[in-house]
């Protein structure tokens, strides 16, 4: 690659402390020298602290993006994405991101035949397809344990292939829909449609670990009506396909 570049892999404020004042003046420095930095995982903690990051976008490791969030709020979180190319400044997600962050910098300094082989030697592919969303587990959504709804969102979890409306949901509780959104509301954090897409796409997301049934039918299981409508909503979440997903994260039946 060309030119000074510094890569900073140290773990989060959250897990050691704040990093040595040295070494984030060692890393503004490199800075103003023109070095290229870029950060692995946790790493984007430190590269934060040292206040180079305000007012750019970076990411970090998807189970410590709220963290980073809170600690640094100059600074645009992208949890979402494998890594973020600032140009001078670059930031990765989780471990295995790093290696798509340089292989990033050899195609970007080499050009996409190098990386390209740099990929193959490394047996990895050299575009992973989706970003950060689809490692992220999504667990079921959370019942209000004790309250009235907890029974009719139990039903709801066992019946998602059916069609689900706000006015059979709210039947169910004895409510009219304009109280059941209120209550679903307060006790949830959340509307009674976007917690049953929640739960039909962690739902879908099982099928597609645990079962060989092909999209269309999975579409049909999880209450999407249509393959079409539910590769839509579940690319918009996990961020990559249902196609791609199974192949990820399938598990022998």
């Amino acid at each position: 690659m060309q030119g000074d570049q510094r890569l900073a892999d140290a773990p989060g404020e959250g897990d050691l402390g704040p990093p040595p004042a040295e070494a984030l003046q060692a890393l503004r420095e490199a800075a103003a020298d023109g070095a290229r930095i870029a950060s692995i995982c946790g790493g984007a903690f430190t590269l934060a602290a040292t206040g180079l990051l305000d007012g750019l976008a970076a990411t970090t490791h998807w189970i410590a993006a709220d963290q980073l969030t809170r600690q640094y709020p100059k600074i645009e979180v992208r949890p979402d994405v494998l890594y973020v190319d600032n140009g001078q400044l670059l930031t990765s997600a989780g471990a295995s991101a790093g290696m798509d962050l340089c292989l990033h910098l050899v195609r970007r300094d080499l050009g996409s035949a190098v990386a390209a082989d740099a990929a193959r030697l490394a047996v990895t592919p050299l575009e992973r397809e989706g970003g950060q969303a689809q490692y992220i587990v999504h667990e079921p959504p959370p019942l209000p344990r004790g309250s009235l709804l907890e029974p009719t969102l139990a039903w709801v979890q066992d019946h998602l292939g059916e069609d689900l409306t706000l006015e059979a949901m709210a039947a169910r509780c004895a409510m009219s829909t304009r109280t059941f959104s209120r209550r679903f509301r307060e006790q949830t954090g959340t509307t009674p449609l976007q917690w049953l897409l929640r739960a039909r796409v962690r739902h879908a997301q099982y099928l597609l670990e645990h079962s060989d049934h092909p999209v269309e039918r999975i579409a049909v299981q999880a209450g999407f009506g249509s393959a079409t409508a539910f590769r839509e909503r579940f690319k918009r979440v996990t961020g990559t396909t249902p196609q791609t997903y199974r192949a990820t994260f399938r598990r022998p039946c």
